[in-house]
C-alpha cells in the first residue's frame, strides 16, 4: 500500500507537518511518496494518476472541502492532528466502504 503525502504550500510549520505525515505513514504501514508541488497536475489528479491508496495530511485544514470530497473518489484520507480518517467513496451511490 502506498500513500501520497500533502502539505499546503502556505503552511507556516512545514517541518512539523512533514514529521507528522512521516510518523502517520509509518504507524499505518504506508510506503510514503510526496505530492509534487511543482506539477501541472492538481492534487486530485496526482492521487488518481499515482493510484495512491491514501492521502496523508498533517491536518484536514491542508485541503478545502471540495478537494477532500474529490480525493475521496480515489483514495482514503488520513489526518495526523486531529487524528481523522475519511474512507474513499464507494462507486455504488456514494456509500462509504
Amino acid at each position: 500500500m502506498h500513500a501520497l503525502g500533502w502539505i499546503d504550500p502556505c503552511s507556516p510549520t512545514p517541518e512539523w507537518d512533514f514529521a507528522q505525515i512521516r510518523r502517520l505513514a509509518k504507524r499505518l504501514g504506508y510506503a510514503l511518496r510526496w505530492a509534487d508541488l511543482d506539477s501541472v497536475l492538481s492534487l486530485v489528479e496526482q492521487v488518481e494518476s499515482t493510484g495512491a491508496d491514501a492521502v496523508l495530511l498533517s491536518s484536514s485544514a491542508h485541503v478545502d472541502v471540495e478537494t477532500l470530497d474529490r480525493i475521496m473518489q480515489f483514495a482514503d484520507v488520513e489526518c495526523a492532528a486531529p487524528r481523522l480518517s475519511f474512507g474513499r467513496w464507494s462507486p455504488a451511490g456514494g456509500v462509504h466502504r
